[in-house]
């Protein structure tokens, strides 16, 4: 809102006004104002939540200090959500399809998992929103994100068309980054110094590490040519978005298990995808770095300013000993913003090294219940992999038998999760170095 009422007053020349149209000024301020909301703001949620007595219910799993958790309020995504959404009506561009679309994210996935959590907590039902009506939720959207990015006109890549450009203007003076205007003359300039010109198409082209120019086509997968491989290539493209943000969504929501583990990872992932669309939104960045340029997308590094921010503000109250815990309220809106964001800016089969701690952790919950169910109808009693699943409580539990053996003894919570942080940001280097490794 204010970046669009300094653009309404622009003829008045106000102090600082021109600050308005770079992204680095904008991103700054919605991440330290989502921060400063979450600490502010979130005391007062826990003394509310508190007083609501909305407070976690713990089922005793044999884990050290599990039950000193015991009545911790819950719900505490709504600070997350409230910080977000507030930060981002502040300073992003509310007109930009992809703050758009991630808006309605932000608000589908907070309310599903607000519907779990009010069930468990307020109608006394611990299994909450079933699995299948929060699986249902997750495909819908994901379809409504995958038909946007296939009909949407906004929502295009720039692509070199082949045609031979004129070698007349240089770069020189115009600056790296700003409003949409700024961009257009920058596209424009790049043109007229490159060999050949540049155009804006629907693609179904997404990154993919060690190829050349890192580009994938979904169309490659297609067995058909013509018009009805046209039809073909975009339905493979739309069932992978929707199975992409059921997977982080779910993924995330699996690694919400532990104090600031779920808040501090997605945090880490949040700054890396913020990266990737400053990068990829921005017309010389991904020229230099020979990366897939998407106009309008590097609005989407406010909102994950604001993401990140969120995250860190709330990690104040949420880490070792928690005061509040995030519940399903945030952490499936953590995983779907997630999600949407790298299949705006074309980064979804990054995901699984980007977010190999959720992939993991999915992945722990998988492989146990199959091997369980498999064993037990072979042998009419069910083995495990892990001591416990999801994979965190593995390190935690002690005196189970499983497959896997190590560690002898259970590692304290802080450690696990610090540990888990510290694998996160190796991730989500080596994402980043995919960039320039071919």
């Amino acid at each position: 809102m204010l970046y669009h009422l300094f653009e309404h007053f622009q003829e008045w020349d106000l102090p600082g006004q021109g600050l308005w149209h770079y992204l680095s000024f904008r991103a700054i301020m919605a991440s330290v104002t989502a921060l400063l909301i979450a600490i502010f703001a979130g005391k007062r949620i826990i003394r509310w939540l508190q007083k609501k007595q909305i407070g976690e219910t713990i089922r005793d799993l044999g884990l050290e200090g599990q039950m000193e958790k015991k009545g911790t309020p819950t719900m505490g995504g709504i600070i997350i959500f409230i910080s977000i959404m507030i930060s981002a009506l502040l300073f992003a561009d509310l007109t930009n399809i992809y703050i758009l679309l991630l808006f309605l994210t932000t608000i589908w996935f907070f309310l599903i998992g607000f519907t779990d959590d009010y069930i468990k907590v307020f109608k006394h039902d611990k299994k909450g929103l079933s699995e299948k009506a929060k699986l249902a939720g997750q495909l819908v959207f994901g379809l409504g994100i995958g038909l946007a990015v296939c009909f949407s006109d906004q929502i295009v890549v720039r692509e070199d068309t082949g045609v031979p450009a004129p070698q007349q203007k240089t770069l020189a003076g115009l600056a790296p980054e700003g409003s949409a205007e700024v961009q257009l003359q920058l596209e424009e300039a790049l043109t007229a110094t490159t060999k050949t010109k540049t155009d804006v198409v629907k693609s179904t082209k997404t990154t993919i590490p060690f190829v050349k120019d890192h580009e994938f086509d979904y169309a490659w997968l297609s067995p058909f040519d013509g018009t009805f491989g046209w039809y073909t290539k975009w339905a493979i493209y739309v069932l992978m978005i929707v199975i992409v943000v059921a997977a982080c969504s779910n993924g995330t929501n699996l690694t919400d298990g532990m104090d600031g583990l779920a808040g501090g990872t997605s945090a880490i992932a949040g700054v890396v995808l913020a990266l990737f669309a400053w990068l990829g939104g921005n017309i010389i960045n991904s020229e230099y770095l020979n990366i897939m340029y998407i106009p309008g997308s590097g609005e989407i590094v406010v909102f994950m300013a604001a993401f990140v921010g969120a995250l860190i503000g709330f990690l104040w109250y949420n880490s070792y000993p928690a005061q509040v815990f995030m519940g399903d309220t945030g952490s499936l809106m953590l995983g779907g913003i997630i999600g949407v964001c790298a299949i705006l800016i074309r980064k979804e089969l990054l995901i699984p090294i980007l977010c190999g701690v959720f992939f993991v952790e999915s992945l722990s919950v998988i492989v146990q219940r199959t091997y369980f169910r498999i064993t037990k109808h072979r042998t009419g009693t069910g083995k495990r992999v892990f001591k416990m699943a999801p994979l965190h409580h593995h390190y935690q539990k002690e005196g189970v038998p499983a497959l896997i053996k190590s560690p002898a003894h259970a590692i304290p919570e802080a450690k696990i999760v610090a540990r888990f942080w510290i694998v996160s940001v190796i991730l989500a280097v080596a994402t980043i170095a995919m960039l320039k490794i071919r």
